[in-house]
């Protein structure tokens, strides 16, 4: 009996099934066992204690029947096996392995699989769940963590094979490491963790795992061999728990061998199976001594006299006798392979199953524990579903870990959206996740940067969060870099070709409501004025002292249809007319007069016309006042300063491009400088100019005085803050310029795009994640949904703000330049309104006509008229008296302007 060191359980369990044998005779078994046990690790030890005990059962003439080796793996197995088949000692083992596995067997002859075989313990069984469970809830990714008491090292490649799930298999780390190797497995982007184990390695896991790791996008699944509940201190979970279960036709001689015998050691299923395969072994080599079958003339030999190829033939059939045995087992039955190409070793093992259960635990105990199905022991068996809904509600939900830059219009904070953020890339990525089936959690990466890489080749932003495994997405307005693909995957591009563009401050076109008024200067609005009245005085003196004026010869022109006579306030007002299309009317009669009304019309004319010109010019050239069209104008100036975003693809590209330049010059002089060439050669390059442009050198040290904005809003505050004399222009990606330019009208997009990239989506590198989203992404193209969600941000936003465009104000001149016109005619209209105030004044108490009443009498003694109650008209006066004499008549205060009618005739004598 070999054995390892640490595998108790075995030793026990042999020595039951020793007692067993002995309290019970009709087996009609007499075992003489010999004991040797070796370390895992140490070989040489181990064969030689070998060979000695076989040395010596030779020597004492009673050769073994059986070599029963409970070794599990590592070299202690490999010894063990490279023994038997040296020396040709029918065994049987309980080693790990499948098919394959054990390299020392993997070529056996017929013969020699007769009587060399293995079967499979329960721990190496079990791990075959997992398996099992991957395929039936189609997870993605896993962690599969291992104590002593599961032997996995030939499970790392064989356990997924086939399977296209991330996995990492790894043993348990100890106290102070358990927390921070859960840690690392989950930023390595796994949230299925099946533990393998005891329930108190189990135990010590789960509560070294944080709350959080316990949410709907994490699942646990605990395996173990033991049979008890599951106890754990956590605050908050549900797990599913695997236990094996018995042969429920073996519980009643289970039961008994646990009373009789005292197998209760755990986990019990590995107890049982070692006694079952111990007293089946033994049982098998008593029916073949008892048969017959064992050979009469069986040769040994001993480690010493093997020389490698003079192991001996054996005929023993020890796999048929280990099929044929009918002794019941203890906790389930032998599962072996009887015909066909199926070999027996790697294909032999225990039948069992295990229970599965959803256990939740809330504050530290076991709450409730709902039954989902069993799985029967094997290599490929799917799992039994009793309860479909509940088995997929302890799958963890798809859940990816997003980081981004807040960009407008790709990413944009809002308190009242379902992640926290809206968004052209938000809608994208809610509907590539209906296609792939994901859920995810989105958060704003701290330094605020896509990713770049300084001199020691560290990098930051988001592509440090997924080199680190801490991210799975980088989501933004993220440009595909031959840098960045280096550590990262990106996916197929979702925006194409996004060049660098310039934005500005808008020039605004100062408005003034007596903007017509600025087109001529004030001295010569002056002069105008003057010219004015003096040609209005002169046009009066002329038509006064003119003999041929109408004033002086009223007689001549007293048949014509127009007689104007030029006063004062005809000359001002007809040369006031005469500059306007309605013209100035009548013309003066007199010769000289007219000479100087044509020389007041040719003055207009000049005066008219050229103002006219001059304010057309006026309002174009204010409109056209762009100091900046492209890139190169930009470069040429140095009055308005420019800069891109610091950490931007923008500031990578004007970095790279003077690096360059650099290099080219240093290439230049030293081709130039070089000794070596002939005459004809240095003259070939002989220049009195560097042949390459020195622009974006010259640029990159501008932008570095400048100051490199470290937002976009910081780069809009910059520009909004410029003055006339000290502008700023910002360059970056025409993308985010554009939208700028649509909601805010203060701003304008300058020049051609230039350096254009893609955007993409970035993932891990090598992320499964690249393939499944490409494919969406390229489903999205063809249905046009990209088209849509363009249109929807940069041309319906709600945000957007209704800007007058340069288009609108070519169509004429705005009111608020001209409105000064109206303010002309309201002003005019009002002192119109005064005027004829003040005339109606005038008339009426300061120039009326004075009427007088007048009755007419006969006087029969005097033989005159009487006049009598005269007064003016609309005024009352004191009652003149009228006296009669016999001298004549006599009035006293007549005043009047003028007589009525029937006083014309009467001619009083004073």
């Amino acid at each position: 009996f070999v054995n390892e060191v640490d595998n108790n359980l075995a030793n026990v369990a042999v020595e039951v099934a020793l007692n067993y044998v002995k309290k019970n005779p009709q087996l009609g078994l007499s075992v003489d066992m010999m004991y040797v046990e070796g370390n895992r690790t140490d070989s040489k030890d181990l064969l030689q204690a070998l060979c000695s005990k076989y040395g010596q059962s030779l020597s004492e003439n009673r050769p073994p029947h059986l070599l029963l080796d409970t070794t599990l793996t590592g070299v202690s197995s490999e010894t063990v096996k490279s023994f038997s088949l040296a020396l040709g000692i029918p065994t049987v083992s309980a080693s790990f392995g499948q098919e394959g596995d054990l390299r020392q067997w993997r070529d056996l002859t017929p013969t020699k699989r007769g009587y060399l075989l293995q079967v499979m313990p329960p721990a190496d069984m079990i791990p075959q769940v997992i398996r099992s469970i991957i395929i039936y809830m189609n997870i993605t990714n896993a962690a599969i963590l291992y104590d002593n008491t599961f032997v996995m090292d030939h499970k790392y490649k064989a356990l997924l094979q086939n399977i296209p799930t991330r996995h990492v298999i790894t043993t348990i780390a100890d106290d102070r490491d358990r927390a921070s190797q859960i840690e690392k497995l989950r930023n390595l982007d796994i949230n299925n963790f099946f533990i393998l184990g005891s329930l108190a390695s189990i135990k010590q896991v789960l509560e070294s795992a944080k709350n959080e790791y316990f949410e709907r996008n994490f699942a646990w699944h605990v395996i173990t061999q033991e049979q008890k509940d599951l106890m754990c201190n956590v605050e908050n979970a549900t797990i599913m728990f695997l236990r094996p279960m018995s042969d429920s036709s073996s519980k009643d001689r289970l039961g008994s061998i646990r009373t009789t015998y005292n197998l209760k050691q755990e986990p019990q299923i590995t107890g049982f199976f070692y006694f079952d395969l111990t007293l089946r072994a033994l049982i098998a080599i008593k029916n073949i001594l008892q048969s017959g079958s064992w050979p009469s003339n069986m040769k040994y030999i001993t480690c010493e006299d093997y020389d490698g190829t003079n192991t001996p033939n054996h005929t023993i059939d020890l796999k048929t006798a280990f099929i044929e045995v009918t002794e019941p087992t203890t906790f389930g039955p032998f599962e072996i392979p009887k015909g066909g190409k199926m070999q027996f070793n790697g294909n032999t093992y225990m039948k069992f199953d295990m229970d599965i259960n959803a256990v939740s635990i809330r504050s530290g105990a076991s709450v409730n524990t709902r039954s989902l199905g069993t799985w029967e022991a094997s290599l490929n068996a799917p799992i039994n579903v009793a309860n479909e809904a509940e088995i997929k509600n302890l799958t963890a939900d798809v859940v990816y870990r997003v980081y981004t830059v807040v960009q407008a219009p790709f990413i944009m904070r809002d308190p009242t959206a379902p992640k926290g953020f809206k968004g052209y890339c938000i809608d994208l990525l809610n509907k590539i996740a209906e296609i792939v089936e994901f859920d995810y959690e989105i958060r704003e990466v701290e330094d605020g940067k896509f990713g770049n890489m300084n001199e020691n080749g560290e990098w930051n932003g988001i592509v440090r969060k997924l080199i680190d495994k801490q991210a799975d997405i980088g989501l933004g307005s993220m440009s595909v870099m031959a840098e960045r693909e280096t550590v990262i995957d990106f996916t197929v591009p979702y925006y194409d070709l996004v060049g660098i563009s310039i934005m500005m401050q808008l020039p605004s076109t100062p408005s003034s409501l007596f903007k017509f008024l600025t087109v001529l200067e004030t001295n010569v609005w002056l002069c105008i004025l003057a010219a004015y009245f003096f040609t209005s005085f002169l046009m009066w003196i002329f038509d006064r002292y003119s003999p041929y004026s109408y004033q002086n010869n009223r007689e001549k022109y007293k048949n014509d249809d127009e007689k104007r006579e030029f006063n004062i306030k005809e000359c001002l007002w007809f040369c006031m007319t005469s500059l306007t299309p309605q013209g100035g009317g009548e013309a003066p009669k007199n010769l000289s007069g007219r000479l100087v009304a044509a020389t007041w019309w040719l003055f207009g004319f000049i005066i008219i016309a050229s103002y006219t010109a001059n304010l057309a010019a006026f309002l174009t050239v204010s409109r056209l006042d762009t100091p900046v069209e492209s890139l190169d104008d930009l470069s040429k100036q140095y009055k308005i300063l420019y800069a891109p975003l610091n950490g931007s693809s923008a500031m990578t590209y004007f970095q790279r491009m003077a690096d360059i330049e650099a290099k080219f010059y240093e290439i230049w002089k030293e081709m130039s400088l070089n000794d070596s060439l002939t005459a004809v050669e240095r003259s070939k390059l002989a220049v009195w100019d560097y042949p390459v442009s020195d622009k974006y050198t010259k640029m990159w040290q501008a932008m570095l005085e400048a100051g490199l904005p470290n937002s976009l809003e910081e780069a809009v505050q910059r520009i909004r803050n410029s003055t006339s004399a000290s502008g700023f222009a910002f360059l970056g990606d025409a993308t985010d310029i554009r939208y700028q330019v649509l909601t805010n009208c203060d701003l304008q997009m300058v020049g051609e795009e230039f350096s254009r990239k893609p955007y993409a989506i970035a993932v891990q590198q090598g992320s499964p994640l690249k393939d499944q989203f490409n494919n969406a992404i390229l489903m999205l193209l063809n249905r046009r949904e990209l088209e849509k969600l363009k249109e929807q941000w940069w041309k319906n936003d709600d945000v957007q703000n209704k800007c007058e465009k340069p288009d609108d104000q070519s169509d004429g001149i705005s009111i608020q330049n001209i409105g000064g016109v109206f303010i002309v005619i309201f002003v005019g209209i009002g002192m119109a309104c005064i005027t004829l105030l003040f005339e109606f004044w005038y008339y009426k108490y300061r120039n009326n006509s004075k009427v007088i009443d007048v009755a007419e009498s006969t006087d029969q003694q005097h033989g005159g008229t009487i006049v009598k109650n005269v007064r003016p008209a609309g005024k009352l006066m004191k009652q003149d008296s009228l006296k009669d004499s016999t001298k004549g008549h006599n009035y006293q205060n007549l005043r009047t302007r003028t007589l009525m009618p029937n006083l014309s005739k009467f001619q009083p004598r004073f």
